[in-house]
């Protein structure tokens, strides 16, 4: 069910602001009501609350974490259907959770941010909106790492005569029934756009430029039972996920210490090309050439067969360029298509939001980033850029589990920051910088060791550096544990002069 749009004007202040109506921006609004901060504000450019899941609707989405991981830990949900959830299902469960929260009053969807600057002088942030400006005196950035679609710089793609669009943007009104049809890329929404697409079109040409590692989809119905039991049987839900959570724990060790420890996954990767592909050719053109987990190991169970079809072809020879009608290959090769399905994943090493965030000292945190990659203290907070917070900030990104995980880590955070600056009296927080390269330099050591940099592999976890500034190289608890509380002796601070230390939120509201 579609949320509704407020449409009231935005107000002129806010104690805290939200960008993103995804899991993080969503989470974060329901916590700070359920701490009795009611003074915020939850922006997002689209018109409906989801985030990824409200943007990805191509044929096959379906999330790649199991169901009951994929949660929030305080709003389970009892009516999955599946062991891993279509996408349909997971932007509905945040559609309901949205509406029973009680905080959509506080959201302005349809509303993008255009340019969030910090006035040091008023110790606050001024933020300009496509539907106004407001002001606040916390800037929480939950736009999240999958958020802008990345189009390949390929010669003449703007000059297809046929249609063009971004699986993150797919166009529903195109009918491909009977097309001829080219998918760029082999990632993780490609695997499943293929065989949905595969069953109706007339031919289908599948541009790879490194093969994935992919396992088997252990994906299954819950049956009546289990779905009565998740509703009406208290602590089986959590009984589910706990298991499920430390089961996904145990892979870390094979990205981390040593990727021999993967090798069951690896097994299963071959068996599932062995048994959908009879090709020797094409068997050796979907064997991957680096270690497994280098880059994001992808589950399916019909890519393979996919592939096998006699009407899809894989075309492994670099795109060359794109005519009116045709893409070419460097070997010359050109092969006519009706419309063309960019599968090339986003902006993640650039968040794009970075772009419109304006610091302390008049640079974006683009302009900061430029020159060394990504960077923050716990993912979280920037030197440089008082009482901003990011969820799903640089080295959050997981390779094993939920980010539902990571992001609840970094709301506990932001909510202990938030208590500890009204008991203090504190106007403004941010990291220390020998924090921050502390904190980063001893992330950089743990990523060396990591397959994804040793297994051989270019992949879009690695920035223009050759650094690792998405993901991060230890187990979800270990983040939680250090993000379970706001250390404001690795910040630096400063006092408001202007209302008294240890104030209720109710006081901070009606003040």
């Amino acid at each position: 069910m579609f949320v509704a749009m407020t449409t009231s004007p935005l107000p002129s202040h806010v104690r805290v602001l939200v960008i993103g109506a995804g899991f993080g921006g969503l989470g974060m609004a329901i916590r700070l009501q359920e701490r009795g901060e009611r003074d915020f504000l939850v922006v997002d450019r689209g018109d409906d609350v989801g985030g990824t899941w409200r943007d990805n609707t191509y044929p096959g989405a379906a999330c790649d974490v199991p169901s009951q991981l994929y949660s929030f830990s305080f709003a389970p949900n009892p009516d999955w259907s599946r062991s891993f959830s279509p996408q349909p299902e997971i932007q509905a469960y945040l559609q309901r959770v949205a509406r029973e929260s009680g905080v959509l009053d506080r959201f302005r969807l349809g509303t993008s941010v255009e340019e969030a600057r910090w006035d040091t002088d008023a110790g606050r942030w001024t933020v300009r909106t496509g539907a106004g400006t407001v002001t606040c005196e916390v800037l929480v950035a939950a736009s999240g790492g999958l958020s802008e679609p990345r189009m390949p710089d390929i010669e003449g793609l703007e000059g297809f005569t046929g249609e063009v669009f971004h699986s993150a943007r797919w166009d529903h009104d195109v009918d491909l029934t009977g097309k001829r049809v080219a998918v760029i890329g082999t990632g993780a929404s490609s695997i499943q756009i293929v065989p949905e697409i595969a069953r109706t079109v007339s031919h289908l040409d599948v541009y790879q430029r490194t093969a994935p590692w992919v396992i088997p989809r252990r994906d299954r119905a819950y049956s009546r039972l289990e779905r009565f039991g998740f509703r009406h049987v208290p602590g089986l839900q959590k009984l589910y996920r706990t298991a499920i959570y430390w089961a996904r724990e145990c892979f870390v060790p094979g990205f981390t210490v040593s990727p021999k420890l993967a090798a069951p996954a690896k097994k299963a990767a071959l068996v599932n090309i062995a048994r959908a592909i009879d090709d020797p050719a094409l068997r050796a053109a979907v064997t991957p050439t680096f270690e497994i987990g280098c880059k994001r190991i992808l589950i399916s169970n019909d890519y393979y067969p996919a592939l096998a079809l006699d009407h899809v072809d894989l075309v492994t020879d670099p795109i060359a360029k794109v005519t009116g009608t045709a893409v070419v290959t460097a070997g010359g090769v050109e092969r006519e298509v009706d419309a063309i399905v960019v599968a090339t994943g986003f902006w993640t090493t650039e968040q794009p939001i970075a772009a419109h965030i304006t610091g302390a000292d008049g640079r974006t945190l683009a302009d900061v980033w430029s020159r060394d990659g990504m960077a923050a203290y716990k993912g979280t907070t920037i030197h440089g850029f008082p009482n901003l917070f990011q969820i799903v900030g640089p080295n959050t990104g997981l390779g094993h589990t939920s980010m539902v995980q990571i992001i609840e880590s970094q709301i506990t955070y932001v909510l202990d920051a938030l208590r500890q600056m009204r008991e203090s009296g504190l106007a403004t927080v941010q990291p220390a910088q020998q924090a921050q390269q502390r904190w980063n330099a001893d992330l950089q050591r743990r990523l060396a060791r990591t397959v994804w940099s040793t297994g051989g592999c270019s992949s879009w976890y690695l920035d223009a550096h050759g650094r690792n500034t998405t993901l991060w190289p230890r187990t979800t608890f270990t983040f939680r544990r250090l993000l379970s509380r706001f250390d404001r002796e690795h910040y630096v601070t400063t006092a408001r002069t202007d209302v008294p230390a240890t104030r209720t939120p109710e006081e901070s509201v009606t003040a």
